[in-house]
């Protein structure tokens, strides 16, 4: 109650019965002001709500407002259960423990809701959230985890985030649950919905050949890889288009698929509607207008762009093609109890519909599992256990040209695991990361990684008891044969005061910064041992002086090269 005297003194000569000086004011204030014994002041007992794990999950349980009556997320969504006017039938069942309570009133009233949120998993996604902020620096992220069998969310939480005990003067955008509202073009993740669908639809097998030149040419557009500046990969299978993140390849996929199937299953995926999560705030993405969609279109659909798509919609869809192939209704409220703790209502798995056969479903997963071994998503791999996953690294929409931007990504990953019978699915976002490489592999693959392998111990389930060795200072060893050794091919030609970006891969940290020095680039290094990755790749032009970010790791390049940017630089700027 930190008002001042003339407010309070406009209060009360105003004409009127009574006034309301306070609302929800602090109980030991109250007090003092009570052994005044003032004349005509009075008090009303009221309730208030209370967090006691204070930002923990903040943007899931959203808030109230002073009348008590929720206005976001969870409390607007369930607001007559909690305030208890809702007429339920006591159920005669026992009641389940070990249910995740993250906000209480001072004095109950009304009913209770058990969350599927485990708080075990959802201090890991917390404390990944932190790391990925403070490391890389982004605008916002969000991390989300489901159980792929049954559609519970086991974790959900977004950055930026905020206390909901002191929502006063925080901004909507700090309040927002990105996992069911952010609409983004997921880039190569989606991939897995469309080798999902072609195996369902027999277009391809595992071993299905594809020739991939490095580009491929589509209605008036050149479409590329993001390695496409490296080198062609010639004739590939289907799987290893997959390992490979190859936009050529998927392009080639969705034209054999055809636009009248290939939105039929989207549409069965749930792409372009709400899940119906049982939360407020759910945004429903966006799918083009089949009417409009041309060849382009359809290509670059193939490979994540041109539609958007929310987290919660992507996981469960993904999650559809690692059970089995059912679409699952996510929830995040199992139970609801009375105030004896007595259930009320209990929801069980439902199955939405399903979308692949149990065959297509395990191929898919064999696939996956193969890009997290030994493909683009290494950075996800627990020894003993079986991860199966997608990097995908996306352009943004540049605001002042219309275009794609060249610096701007949504960076992600999504694993599932383990593989072969999952328990865990989680989808980690960071949108437009400023700091390390803006790889979906490096920025979100290993925090991927540490949720699950938490998740696994905690869930009792056997890991290799391997674990890696101490990273020793590799800085003055002699590199090993860079895997590029052919000369780098210029994008164009440097005009004045510009360079073309040399190839690092493969160097010690000494070799790589004489090598940019000499080309007159800054350079921003993380890691140890043998450069893996750099941004911007070798054969951009820049402005000297710009800076060239370089990703080293001890198991040299093979331990991350494979996962360098996933860009497709078609003649619109378009990435994947």
């Amino acid at each position: 109650m930190d008002k001042d005297s003339e407010d309070i003194l406009n209060l009360l000569l105003q004409n009127s019965s009574w006034v309301s000086i306070a609302r929800q004011a602090d109980i030991e204030k109250a007090n003092r002001v009570a052994e005044l014994k003032i004349p005509g002041v009075g008090f009303t007992d009221t309730y208030k709500r209370v967090y006691p794990a204070g930002t923990m999950a903040a943007s899931v349980l959203g808030i109230v407002n002073m009348a008590g009556d929720g206005v976001e997320g969870l409390e607007y969504y369930y607001n007559d259960e909690l305030n208890g006017d809702v007429d339920f039938k006591v159920e005669d069942s026992k009641t389940a423990d070990g249910y995740l309570s993250l906000a209480q009133d001072n004095v109950q009233t009304g009913f209770n809701l058990k969350l599927t949120l485990d708080s075990t998993i959802q201090h890991l996604i917390e404390q990944e959230l932190d790391s990925i902020m403070e490391n890389g620096q982004p605008a916002r992220a969000t991390i989300l985890a489901m159980d792929p069998m049954t559609g519970k969310i086991l974790g959900m939480g977004s950055r930026p985030t905020f206390d909901p005990n002191n929502y006063g003067q925080t901004k909507e955008e700090q309040r927002k649950n990105l996992a069911i509202s952010m609409n983004y073009e997921p880039g190569s993740t989606f991939k897995i919905i469309t080798g999902a669908i072609a195996l369902e639809e027999g277009v391809v097998t595992p071993e299905k050949k594809f020739n991939d030149p490095g580009y491929i040419i589509v209605g008036s557009r050149r479409i590329t890889n993001w390695d496409s500046y490296r080198k062609a990969h010639g004739v590939i299978s289907f799987t290893e288009g997959m390992k490979l993140s190859s936009n050529v390849v998927l392009a080639q996929v969705v034209a054999d698929l055809g636009k009248d199937t290939f939105y039929t299953y989207l549409k069965s995926f749930g792409f372009g509607s709400k899940t119906k999560i049982d939360i407020a705030g759910e945004e429903q993405g966006l799918l083009i207008d089949k009417k409009n969609v041309k060849s382009l279109e359809l290509a670059t659909m193939s490979f994540g762009q041109a539609n958007l798509v929310t987290p919660i919609q992507l996981l469960t869809a993904i999650c559809a093609v690692a059970n089995g192939g059912n679409l699952m209704q996510p929830y995040i409220v199992e139970k609801i109890t009375d105030q004896d703790n007595r259930p009320i209502v209990t929801k069980n798995p439902k199955v939405v519909r399903q979308v692949l056969s149990k065959t297509t479903s395990k191929t898919m997963t064999d696939i996956l599992v193969e890009v997290v071994e030994s493909g683009t998503g290494t950075s996800s791999k627990i020894l003993g256990i079986k991860v199966a996953g997608k990097t995908g690294t996306a352009q943004k929409i540049d605001p002042q040209t219309g275009g794609y931007s060249k610096t701007d990504f949504v960076t992600s990953f999504v694993g599932f695991a383990p593989a072969d019978n999952p328990k865990i699915a989680v989808l980690v976002i960071v949108d437009s990361p400023t700091k390390g490489i803006p790889q979906g592999g490096t920025q979100a693959g290993p925090h991927v990684k540490a949720i699950i392998e938490g998740a696994l111990q905690y869930y009792g389930i056997p890991m290799s008891s391997q674990t890696p060795s101490d990273i020793s200072n590799l800085e003055d060893l002699p590199s090993i044969e860079n895997p590029q050794e052919e000369p780098v091919i210029p994008e164009g030609t440097p005009g004045k005061d510009e360079v073309v970006v040399p190839n690092v891969l493969g160097l010690t940290m000494r070799q790589a910064g004489q090598k940019l020095g000499e080309s007159g680039l800054r350079y921003e290094f993380s890691g140890s041992g043998l450069a893996i990755n750099q941004f911007p790749q070798a054969g951009k032009i820049i402005n000297q002086g710009d800076t060239v970010k370089v990703e080293f790791s001890p198991e040299g390049p093979n331990s991350g090269n494979k996962d360098n940017k996933e860009n497709n630089e078609n003649e619109d700027n378009r990435d994947d």
